[in-house]
């Protein structure tokens, strides 16, 4: 090969391209990638072919078949390329004298690494890419092959591309340490990147799922490592909860350069828009790790150009909208490698009967071969420890677990306890969390006094609890990480261990009695040590979202230690403001069962969580279950404290709530009217119990239709709460939402519409868009805006609000019904009148079943159907319905409710439609003037009935007394409502009006 350098440039048409082929080994494809990219953009041809080296094949008949690539083969030499196989530096030394020195021309080499490798390596006369920089590294490659160097242009699209390998990602976070001792598995990543990228935009998901200790986690973190190069953004979640899901993604918006404030649902909100338009970063990786439960969070997966890679148990994420890769054990020839890797002492031999006894588990594999490769046993002696089962002095663990299983880790914990004893307390104490990430940080920041002596150590001793962290991760028990994504966490720190959900459950499932109860109680304390205190401050939603996970696991229900039950009573809380009600149920549930064997009956700590588990049922729609419970409730402090006891007037609160549900407005009204002079008297008219009294009270008077009442107590209430807390807490904004929908419903919609976009806008900021008290804003702003004509942006929302309820609540929740009776609605009038009736025979169905007979929702739910039933021809059917839906209304709220009103205005239409005319207009005039009693002249509903009583008159040919009726209401109209409104052009056009019944869940 001459010495003469050749300047490489763009190749002109018919010229042939200059050839280099990349060996590289599959750990160092970002490298390979990026050299290839390089070399393309100076006009080179490049061929990728990945190094395998199988174990069968000899090393020279590899490197000779090598040599017949086409053009250059350029070496990325790396200790992994070495020792794929795996091979001996000798067995390389002789094939690189045999096969590259007798012609190197062929060959050209960089190096990717400072580990030692064969001495013969001298003969591909490689250069160094360790520290250096892009430019200079691109250099060396183009004079390696022998070519001129001239910097790029900078242009746009020699921006784009792989990134340099040295150079992360411009976000990072979160993801484990790269492994090292990672080993096969190419096809599967091979897979994954070809089914990731031929993904549609937005459709970019996969999931990794198999059985427990097959690697899925670890080959997720090859796979980021391995193709970070392609990425912007790299974003690592423990998803197995929830709670955790939402906070971790939330802790991305400052990663990113969003501009929001400390609210929680505001980061979360921002990020997951930011990622589905693909701004600032358009190529973004996200990693849900551990995800079992797909319903639990599919909801939340982030759509966009980017990546969404998930590890789960589970195969039903292929209902979500998700590709599925099942990820299988070792294959014998991986196993094999591996534990040559791991174990070098072990022959080819051992390794295989090694394998064979362990069924190729990657997680048994790794941690036996680990400590084997430090012990003196053989291979064959410790396959028949395995045969021949464990004798009384080793560590015992469940024999809910495979044979292999047990006596494998019997063998390695028992070896960790004759080492570095305080590694298996440490490890002990980690099965008291939720397995995954371990936050151990909340072990270290809790006080130190009164520990177990078996503890004090550990825990007080900086040298001896890394001493544990250590001997643990030797033997890739755990895995340390910072929990902090952003820091760079030592392996002083601490700060979060990962620790596998089988390693979890076997380490958990036998340990002696004492140590289990002394360890619980410890995490207890960490936990509850944690407790930021105020569960309605939404800055610190991040922190219970960590806590919640890990109560299950530290049977901290089981614990009579009051500030521990206080931590129990602030996470439901908590559950119940960030919308968690599933969740919240579940752990209230538990906890009411483990309390009251725990307590007693009717202990002081019973009625403290009867309150928080009540408020959860009544927000799923369970009305006759939280009545029961809360009337027990009542009298039994009646009872024992005296009607005036504080303890007594919460729960009577929570019983009028109840009373709502049931539609029992009559008795709430009655129980609030007592409650809040009662709160006023001793507490003073400032005190937050108060004010929740005063509310509650306004919205007794909205559900009995006393509209001019509620706004009054609203507008009050909203003063206050923005004067004693702040504009912005959730409580300020409820009553800020309240108050707008009493401006709506008097008809004041530009009002009601300014205010409620206002609100909107923060609550979805303050509490994330997806909280059901968020969209119950959005819902309001929607019928706002179909109130104010702009029907085309007022359908798109209902549209969206009820597709999130239903994502983030469920079908059967009471403000997914009433969102679903608005879409039904409007799909009758301007859309799709079969779907509307479909929509419409479902929710009344739903409500058949959650409410009791005779619920005003359930009458005013059948008056929407026959408004349906109307428009598709069938007059007979829809007029008994509506006759049946006034009756009933009638029966629940009085014959004064303005749901009565609007009953009647559509049971009078339907009458004049079946030719009933008289009984038309007797209905209609009786209307008009209960109406005014109880609205005013000017309601919209009153003037409604207005318009349909002079269409009756005129169906009596009673022209003259029709003219006047409706020229006194289309003035009254234009009056309060403008020329140009809907209602008002509707009106003049003589179509005649009809009304929707609209519920207000509680």
């Amino acid at each position: 090969m001459s010495g003469t350098r050749r300047p490489v440039g763009s190749t002109g048409r018919g010229t042939a391209k200059q050839t280099v082929t990349i060996s590289f080994a599959g750990f160092n494809r970002a490298w390979a990638a990026w050299i290839g990219d390089r070399l393309e953009r100076r006009g080179l041809r490049v061929v990728y072919l990945r190094w395998d080296a199988p174990p069968e094949v000899p090393l020279v008949e590899l490197l000779r078949d090598l040599s017949l690539a086409e053009g250059r083969v350029l070496i990325l030499i790396s200790d992994w390329y070495f020792k794929l196989g795996p091979r001996t530096f000798e067995e390389w030394n002789a094939a690189l004298r045999e096969v590259v020195a007798p012609d190197p021309s062929r060959f050209a080499a960089v190096s990717v690494t400072t580990a030692s490798v064969p001495t013969a390596t001298a003969v591909l006369a490689p250069v160094d890419l360790v520290s250096t920089g892009p430019d200079e590294a691109e250099r060396r490659v183009v004079e390696r092959l022998g070519l001129t160097y001239e910097p790029l242009p900078e242009t746009a699209e020699n921006r784009r591309g792989p990134r340099f390998p040295s150079a992360m990602p411009e976000v990072w976070g979160g993801v484990p340490r790269r492994n090292t001792r990672f080993t096969g598995r190419e096809p599967l990543l091979n897979e994954a990147y070809h089914l990731l990228n031929s993904s549609e935009p937005g459709a970019g998901v996969l999931t990794f799922y198999g059985m427990s200790g097959v690697g899925k986690t670890q080959l997720a973190a090859e796979y980021v490592y391995r193709f970070s190069s392609e990425y912007d953004v790299v974003w690592w979640i423990n998803a197995e909860k929830r709670v955790t899901y939402r906070r971790v993604l939330a802790e991305l918006a400052p990663k990113l350069g969003l501009s929001t404030g400390a609210e929680y649902g505001e980061r979360l909100r921002a990020v997951r828009d930011a990622l589905r338009r693909g701004e600032p970063f358009s190529r973004w990786l996200l990693i849900l790790d551990g995800a079992d439960e797909p319903d639990q969070i599919w909801d939340l997966v982030p759509t966009g150009p980017g990546h969404v890679l998930i590890t789960s148990r589970n195969p039903q994420w292929g209902d979500h909208n998700s590709r599925l890769l099942q990820i299988p054990v070792y294959a014998r020839d991986e196993s094999v490698a591996f534990i040559r890797r791991r174990a070098p002492r072990l022959s080819e031999a051992d390794a295989d009967q090694l394998a064979e006894a362990l069924e190729d588990l990657p997680l048994l594999l790794d941690q036996t071969a680990g400590w084997l490769n430090d012990s003196d046993l053989s291979v064959e002696d410790y396959i028949a420890l395995l045969d021949g089962g464990i004798d009384q002095d080793v560590v015992r663990v469940s024999a809910d677990f495979p044979v292999a299983f047990q006596t494998a880790w019997s063998i390695l914990l028992n070896k960790l306890r004759e080492t570095v004893p305080e590694s298996v307390d440490l490890l002990r104490l980690c099965t008291f969390f939720a397995p995954g990430f371990i936050p151990v940080r909340l072990l270290r920041e809790m006080p130190l006094d009164d520990l177990p002596e078996q503890l004090t150590g550990l825990l007080e001793d900086p040298l001896l609890w890394n001493r544990a962290i250590n001997q643990l991760r030797q033997y890739s028990v755990v895995r340390l990480e910072s929990h902090d994504v952003g820091a760079d966490s030592g392996a002083s720190s601490g700060e979060s261990l990962y620790l596998h959900r089988m390693v979890h459950q076997i380490v958990r499932s036998d340990m002696p009695e004492a140590d289990r109860q002394e360890f619980v109680d410890v995490v207890r304390r960490a936990l509850a040590t944690a407790d930021p205190g105020r569960a309605t401050d939404t800055r610190l939603w991040d922190a219970y979202a960590e806590i919640v996970p890990h109560l299950k696991y530290a049977d901290v229900l089981g614990s009579s230690d009051r500030t521990v039950q206080n931590l129990v009573l602030n996470c439901l809380r908590y559950m119940y403001f960030a919308g968690e009600y599933t969740s919240g149920i579940k752990l209230g549930e538990r906890a009411l069962q483990a309390w009251r064997s725990l307590l007693g009956e009717f202990h002081p700590r019973i009625f403290d969580l009867i309150y928080q588990y009540a408020n959860l049922l009544r927000a799923s729609g369970d009305y006759e279950r939280t009545e029961a419970i809360e009337r027990e409730a009542v009298n039994r402090l009646r009872e024992e404290r005296g009607e005036r006891d504080l303890d007594h007037l919460r729960a009577a609160g929570g019983l009028g709530a109840d009373l709502w549900g049931l539609g029992r407005y009559d008795e709430a009204l009655e129980l609030y009217q007592w409650l809040y002079p009662t709160y006023r008297d001793l507490l003073g008219e400032e005190d937050s119990r108060t004010l929740n009294a005063l509310h509650n009270l306004g919205f007794t008077h909205r559900l009995l239709g006393h509209y001019q009442q509620s706004l009054d107590i609203d507008k009050t209430t909203l003063e206050m709460r923005r004067r004693l807390l702040k504009a912005r807490h959730p409580w300020a904004l409820f009553s800020e939402n309240s108050y707008a929908i009493g401006l709506r419903l008097l008809g004041r919609y530009a009002e009601a519409e300014s205010i409620q976009t206002k609100n909107v806008r923060e609550s979805r900021l303050v509490m994330g868009a997806d909280n059901p008290q968020t969209l119950r804003a959005e819902h309001n702003l929607a019928l706002c805006r179909l109130r104010g004509g702009d029907r085309a942006g007022a359908g798109a929302m209902l549209a969206r609000v009820l597709e999130r309820y239903e994502r983030t609540v469920g079908d059967r929740h009471p403000q997914t019904l009433a969102a679903a009776v608005s879409q039904s609605c409007f799909a009758r009038e301007h859309g799709d009148i079969d779907q509307a009736r479909e929509a419409s025979e479902s929710v009344l169905a739903r409500y058949e079943q959650l409410l009791v007979e005779g619920h005003p929702f359930i009458a005013g739910v059948r008056g929407n159907q026959a408004q349906i039933l109307r428009m598709v021809g069938e007059r007979d059917h829809a007029h008994v319905l509506a006759e049946q839906a006034l009756a009933d209304m009638t029966t629940a709220v009085g014959e004064n409710h303005p749901h009565t009103l609007g009953c009647a205005i559509n049971a009078s239409a339907l009458r004049n439609l079946v030719g009933d005319t008289e009984g038309a207009a007797a209905l209609s005039r009786d209307t008009v003037t209960r109406a005014t009693e109880s609205l005013g002249r000017t309601h919209p509903l009153t003037l409604s009935a207005r318009v349909a009583h002079a269409a009756d008159l005129r169906g009596l040919r009673n022209v003259q007394q029709a003219e006047k009726v409706e020229q006194e209401a289309l003035s009254d109209l234009e009056a309060t409502l403008g020329k140009q409104h809907v209602h008002t052009l509707s009106a003049r056009s003589r179509n005649r009006p009809y009304w929707d019944f609209e519920p207000h869940p509680t």
